[in-house]
């Protein structure tokens, strides 16, 4: 399937370039773990002469835990609807429909998982019923659509024919 040099070259570019981006991201983590951790030795060291290296290494350790609790509570919190329509139509609906808004709303982001879940699950048979199942359901769903729209086209044009 890819004997072509091109698709060999072409794939070896793109898993290239998915290393190229885990390894920065893994490197730009380590180097943001690591500056936190100067950032609180400096403030441990910095409060050491006013009040002791303990009652420091207190305060500074309740000062993490209550930014990282505002950090938790911010991430709990429900978030909020850009309009009033946008939460009615959401809170109701089929879950296709949901999906569907959810990928117009991050349409990269569904792009990116897609690509993951495909480079992962290549080779999965049961994924790939799936898959054609799922997509054989939306062909349907389409053709439905279509029919239907044609009819309702085909009344319309009766009618005005009629008068």
């Amino acid at each position: 399937m890819l004997d072509s040099p091109k698709i060999q070259s072409a794939v070896r570019k793109a898993v290239a370039a998915v290393l190229g981006f885990m390894l920065a991201l893994v490197l730009l983590t380590a180097l943001l773990i690591t500056g936190f951790y100067m950032l609180v030795t400096a403030a441990t060291l910095s409060l050491a002469p006013l009040m002791g290296e303990s009652a420091a290494m207190a305060v500074v350790g309740v000062s993490c835990f209550l930014i990282l609790a505002l950090v938790f509570y911010r991430l709990t919190r429900p978030a909020r609807s850009l309009s009033k329509g946008a939460s009615s139509q959401t809170g109701s609906g089929s879950p296709v429909q949901m999906v569907r808004e959810l990928i117009r709303q991050n349409p990269l982001e569904s792009a990116l998982a897609a690509f993951a879940l495909g480079i992962a699950e290549q080779g999965d048979p049961r994924l790939k019923s799936l898959l054609l199942q799922g997509g054989m359901v939306l062909m349907k769903e389409a053709e439905a659509e279509a029919e239907q729209n044609r009819q309702t086209a085909g009344e319309t044009s009766a009618e005005g024919k009629a008068a």
